[in-house]
């Protein structure tokens, strides 16, 4: 659930907008551009009230004859989200009113199957969701951990104050020395060193792939807006990075399995062998976004990337935190994979609810 973004306005400014305020319990729908989409205002929204746009409605159901969450799904279904693209208005941007949205028939069972439907489903979700939030978690600890161990220098600043460093065992904290030198760009370790990223990986170029290309196989298709669909076969061997070369560029994704990058995007190769899981963290941390080189359509120079520097230390080190990635990566990706297994069941599972076919209770 993503809430960046938001515009907050005041109690007074947002009563000039009551019919267009949502509360928990109220589904929205987006009435132009992107119709057949919904979304729920549920227990796990941090606010009370939202105001939709004009290019949103609203939809408050009835508690006593309609569960919400029921109603969510049943509106994500292939049927109902096909019935609105099919009753689209307009030609050059598709639009759904608020008069269709009142028309539509829906076949609604019991009130207690509505629920029981909706705890099926929405105990998949919830464990995907969980899923989410613990890959989360992982991401911000191995950046936590690049960040004490290669920016902000900790260990070492530890071992210089006489105590020994915090999370790391003895073998891993005598990899650290236990003093600083000068560098070009400051006090740095000492024996390590300063690098530009041209030093340490080539960026290659994606290969072209129609849209209608990307619909079947297991390899994952990247975009530079992350994975863009699936493909028969691979164009590189995983794990790997891609970074975005157009229209999203400088953007870095993490691909544990074999891949293919399209032609907006790069792969990375490296020169330096075992360290992937440092590259990685590196690229994460500049600013590849801010090295636009086009006017018309945004693009990353690769050249001009080359010339941002990295602090590098020894291969012991970049072993160390190797082992770490390898450990963290890998339980990320069985989650990631879990959640596509439960999204396979959910969706094969879904119209079958919906439509009767399959009871509750005979689950």
């Amino acid at each position: 659930m993503n809430h960046e973004g938001l515009v907050f306005l005041d109690p007074d400014k947002a009563r000039q907008f009551s019919r267009s305020v949502v509360k928990r319990g109220d589904l929205v729908f987006t009435c132009w551009g992107t119709i057949g989409q919904v979304g729920l205002i549920d227990e796990r929204c941090p606010y009370e009230e939202y105001v939709v746009s004009n290019k949103q409605m609203k939809l408050t159901p009835d508690p006593r004859r309609a569960d919400s969450l029921f109603l969510y799904y049943l509106f994500s279904g292939p049927e109902m989200s096909g019935r609105i693209r099919n009753q689209a208005i307009g030609s050059s941007v598709p639009g759904f009113n608020l008069t269709q949205l009142r028309s539509l028939e829906l076949h609604l069972p019991p009130l207690h199957e509505q629920k029981a439907i909706a705890s099926i489903l929405g105990s998949l979700d919830d464990k995907i969701e969980l899923n989410r939030r613990m890959n989360e978690t992982l991401e911000a600890m191995a950046r936590a951990i690049f960040k004490s161990w290669f920016v902000d220098f900790d260990p070492v600043r530890t071992k210089m104050e006489g105590r020994k460093p915090v999370g790391m065992d003895a073998d891993t904290a005598a990899l650290f020395p236990d003093s600083f030198q000068d560098s070009p760009l400051g006090k740095i370790p000492k024996g390590w060193q300063v690098r530009c990223l041209g030093d340490l990986l080539d960026l290659a170029y994606g290969k072209p792939m129609k849209e209608e290309d990307r619909q079947g196989g297991d390899v994952p298709v990247y975009g530079s807006n992350g994975r863009v669909g699936w493909h028969n076969e691979r164009l590189v061997a995983g794990p790997g990075i891609i970074v975005g070369r157009k229209g999203n560029p400088g953007i870095v994704k993490w691909s544990q399995t074999d891949f293919f990058p399209i032609d907006t995007t790069f792969y990375v190769v490296p020169k330096t062998q075992g360290a992937l899981y440092f590259l990685y963290e590196a690229l994460c941390l500049q600013d590849l976004p801010s090295l636009n080189a086009d006017s018309a359509v945004p693009g990353l120079n690769r050249n001009i990337a080359y010339m941002n520097t990295v602090v590098v230390p020894p291969p012991s080190v970049l072993s160390a935190f190797e082992r770490l990635g390898t450990v963290m990566r890998a339980k990320y990706h069985s989650a990631e994979q879990e959640s596509q297994t439960l999204s396979a069941i959910r969706d094969a599972l879904l119209p079958k609810l919906l439509s009767g076919e399959l009871r509750p209770k005979a689950l």
